[in-house]
């Protein structure tokens, strides 16, 4: 299965090079082209003034802003959520050169190049002089505008994530993607196994509603509990 990590950034202005700053960061995680339900935002604090032309733009003021943590407080859970995958953006290049520069900044590896796809150029090269904006490509394929009244970096995220499956085929492509993963599913239990999981799925519960579970099962249901034929380590018996 394909992660790719669907990005927006709002800042400043137009160039960090000239002094400009990002200030609001969002991230969604998309696999096989469909967003998962994980997410990263954080707004930054820029340590300097906002352009009015900039506020009118996302909504978000000097004021807002201040207090809001630094950009170098927040890379590392960024960069751990990003991990691996490759990143996509409406003109990349403009996202890219914020999210370096601050990264450059604190001293973390920036994201290079090659890892992002431009949604931007993939909508010029389908609708050659046409209108390309992420607003023009939402009317095009008629994807609601209603949440949003001002840009802000999940908002367009999340409407980019629609945008970019639409690029790639709609949901009919997504629909294939799914039914191929489900035939090689079914491959591999014939075959004896689907092998190691790339990612292991993190816990749905909390440590300690976990100790709760263990606790109950060796209490009330003893040897017959079904639990104890996985080998859970909570579920081991205290040694003597």
């Amino acid at each position: 299965m394909a992660r790719e990590i669907i990005l927006d950034t709002e800042t400043t202005g137009f160039d960090p090079k000239t002094g400009d700053r990002l200030v609001e960061i969002g991230c969604i995680e998309v696999v096989d082209y469909m967003p998962t339900g994980r997410s990263f935002h954080e707004y930054c604090d820029p340590l300097r003034d906002m352009p009015a032309e900039a506020e009118k733009v996302h909504g978000l003021s000097a004021a807002f802003l201040t207090g809001k943590p630094k950009f170098h407080e927040i890379a590392d859970k960024f960069l751990e959520f990003v991990g691996d995958s490759v990143v996509v953006a409406h003109n990349a290049s403009f996202d890219r050169s914020f999210v370096n520069f601050e990264l450059e900044k604190c001293g973390r590896p920036p994201l290079p190049e090659e890892r992002w796809v431009d949604t931007l150029a993939m909508a010029k090269k389908r609708f050659p002089g046409m209108y390309n904006s992420l607003d023009a490509l939402c009317k095009r394929f008629k994807i609601s505008l209603d949440s949003r009244d001002k840009h802000g970096a999940l908002i367009d995220s999340h409407l980019l994530a629609e945008v970019y499956l639409e690029l790639q085929g709609g949901k009919e492509r997504a629909l294939e993607l799914t039914h191929a993963v489900a035939v090689n599913a079914v491959s591999a239990a014939r075959a004896g196994g689907y092998g190691a999981r790339p990612r292991p799925l993190p816990f749905r519960s909390t440590e300690a509603e976990r100790a709760v579970h263990a606790d109950w099962v060796k209490s009330t249901l003893k040897d017959k509990a079904v639990w104890l034929k996985f080998d859970l380590p909570e579920l081991a018996p205290a040694a003597e």
